[in-house]
């Protein structure tokens, strides 16, 4: 694929910075979604049109990304619904799913969160223990517990995997079922204290919780293979705006230690210059990527690539800083949440990037298996 501009590309581009800059965001996160949604900027990757979305070639939607990420907007709410679950939908999901939900996502009216891992099935997706019964011929009762559920707590809608078949094992008897929030009583939030005061993520405990038959997507007992469809929309021009992130974050960093006196440390100095070497390598890997044809180990080799790369941002942060990196609020109780500088909140959090979206053991197990084809990793007698 050729990514150099090209006028078209370009004036798509100009119209997406006129349009951030002349809409700067306004009111709460769901009200922000709903702008976007107005104008037609929710769904530029769909390969289907006609729900309220603009179509964009791969080429625009990276610089849509770009943009929107050098903007300076805030994160997306609606990320999880439109990168996510609607890809799966207009792959797997029936003509019925596709009209009812694909358009709330597009308008930026329904907000979406992901119900896969449980405390006993991070990583090892395969080990969901969730059930959803079948008690009606329309209906099913699911009971089970979700963690590290992203905007649980804004969220209209979960999809969630599902054991659907109480005498299966791993990935076998599993069901990809699209689940309302909104059941008092039935489905219950709770959200996760983090190392950065901040709650990003939640526990889902879903108590007899109700889900319309119809709205299995994929077919009851073919889980695993929507999941795993649905994941390898994770990772795709997302990555490009990410990496915008970083590089506004290593930008900070390069003031800072230029400021602190830390850059004239030659060790210091090659370090900042491999970060930037790193980073300039994953944003052409990326783009490979995205033009290339499926590969099964794209996603993995990406994940693998960013996350120890952000750690050693935070690391490096820190080392800029010196010894007042380590000094807190004074101000603290366990009662208030305290408030980090960014390179301490880039520090900590950053601490989880190997972890989350699939630990750095489950990247190179997927690359083993699926691209050099080595033997899989014993799984126990019923793996």
């Amino acid at each position: 694929m050729e990514f150099g501009p090209n006028p078209e590309d370009q004036a798509f581009r100009g119209e997406a910075r006129a349009w951030l800059r002349d809409n700067p965001p306004a009111g709460t996160r769901r009200d922000w979604e709903r702008t976007l949604g107005e104008a037609g900027w929710i769904g530029l990757g769909w390969p289907e049109g006609g729900h309220g979305n603009r179509r964009a070639t791969l080429t625009q939607q990276v610089a849509w990304a770009e943009e929107y990420a050098a903007s300076g907007a805030p994160p997306r709410s609606g990320h999880i619904g439109e990168n996510l679950l609607a890809p799966t939908l207009i792959t797997h999901g029936s003509p019925d799913q596709k009209s009812r939900f694909l358009p709330p996502i597009a308008r930026g009216e329904e907000l979406w969160c992901q119900g896969y891992s449980e405390p006993g099935a991070g990583s090892d997706l395969a080990g969901v223990r969730t059930a959803a019964v079948r008690d009606t011929p329309d209906t099913y009762r699911i009971t089970g517990q979700k963690i590290w559920t992203s905007l649980a707590h804004e969220a209209d809608w979960c999809f969630v995997l599902v054991r659907t078949d109480p005498d299966s094992h791993r990935h076998h008897g599993l069901t990809f079922l699209l689940v309302p929030m909104d059941q008092p009583g039935r489905v219950e939030v709770r959200p996760i204290r983090q190392l950065t005061g901040t709650s990003d993520f939640n526990e889902v405990f879903f108590d007899g919780a109700s889900a319309r038959a119809e709205h299995v997507v994929g077919g009851e007992g073919d889980g695993w293979r929507v999941a795993m469809s649905l994941l390898g929309f994770e990772r795709g021009v997302s990555t490009l705006a990410q990496q915008i992130g970083f590089a506004r974050e290593l930008g900070d960093v390069v003031r800072a230690a230029v400021a602190t006196g830390a850059a004239s440390d030659p060790v210091v100095r090659d370090r900042l210059v491999a970060q930037w070497a790193e980073l300039r390598a994953m944003r052409w890997n990326a783009l490979r990527t995205l033009g290339a044809a499926a590969d099964p180990g794209a996603p993995s080799v990406a994940k693998l690539l960013w996350g120890r790369w952000h750690q050693r941002l935070g690391e490096l942060a820190m080392q800029v800083r010196g010894a007042a990196g380590a000094v807190g609020p004074t101000d603290w109780s366990p009662e208030a949440p305290y408030e980090l500088d960014p390179f301490q909140h880039l520090f900590l959090f950053s601490r989880a990037d190997t972890v989350y979206g699939g630990s750095d053991q489950i990247q190179r197990t997927v690359i083993a298996e699926r691209v050099l084809g080595l033997p899989k990793e014993p799984r126990g007698p019923k793996g």
